[in-house]
């Protein structure tokens, strides 16, 4: 859980780093620092889909992924009930900022997907890539919010840390030719949320998440029906 820890710890270091500079970390320098990021994960999701479509036996199941799993997500209005959750914990500023960093935190693909890489694989890369961003969002929110943000930390752990013996406990399903499959829509969804970053296209990526079920379910439906 070597990425996990690395990750916690960037939004703890982040977020007391943040509450220390406060008015000292400038505007120009937020944006610098976002850019950068953005084109980070651009490139990231980018590379990542070169180097597994290569690799693909399925080359096509990753648009019909994305279609369907972008339908589903505008259908379940997942970006709009993370606003409405944000809304609810919204009594105060610092509850409000405490749930929109979990929910930053948690719910991109860099964090779903990145354990599940790191438990089967070894492969640390979209966790560590996930901390760094991660550590400039905490910064940020460490100063408007003071260090209490950090606690966003502890949240991550748990949730990553299921993730990753969830994808332990079910490495024999997990095979090279899933992750493979996985990692292309993973890297599309990452590169989009680098997109929506740098302003160049705004996208409702948690609207996309459920495309990371269609390698999923086309895998276990394959072995259901004795295919695979």
């Amino acid at each position: 859980m070597l990425g996990t820890i690395v990750n916690t710890s960037t939004i703890v270091l982040g977020g007391l780093l943040g509450s220390v500079l406060k008015r000292g970390l400038g505007e120009k320098y937020q944006q610098s620092l976002t850019a950068a990021m953005g084109f980070a994960a651009t490139f990231l999701g980018v590379q990542t889909v070169v180097k597994n479509l290569g690799e693909s036996a399925y080359p096509v199941l990753f648009i019909a992924s994305l279609a369907l799993g972008g339908v589903l997500g505008e259908a379940l209005d997942l970006d709009g009930a993370f606003t409405r959750l944000v809304q609810r914990f919204s009594k105060s500023e610092l509850s409000r900022g405490l749930s929109t960093g979990i929910l930053l935190c948690c719910m991109g693909s860099l964090s779903i997907l990145g354990p599940i890489q790191s438990a089967l694989l070894g492969d640390h890369t979209f966790l560590f890539t996930n901390a760094t961003l991660d550590f400039v969002t905490f910064m940020v929110l460490g100063a408007a919010y003071g260090p209490a943000i950090c606690l966003a930390g502890a949240v991550l752990f748990c949730w990553q840390g299921a993730i990753y013996l969830g994808a332990s406990a079910l490495q024999g399903f997990f095979t090279g030719e899933v992750m493979c499959e996985l990692s292309i829509v993973g890297g599309v969804l990452i590169a989009a949320s680098g997109l929506s970053i740098l302003n160049i296209r705004e996208t409702k990526t948690l609207n996309l998440l459920p495309a990371l079920l269609g390698p999923v379910l086309w895998f276990a439906g394959r072995g259901l029906l004795g295919l695979g």
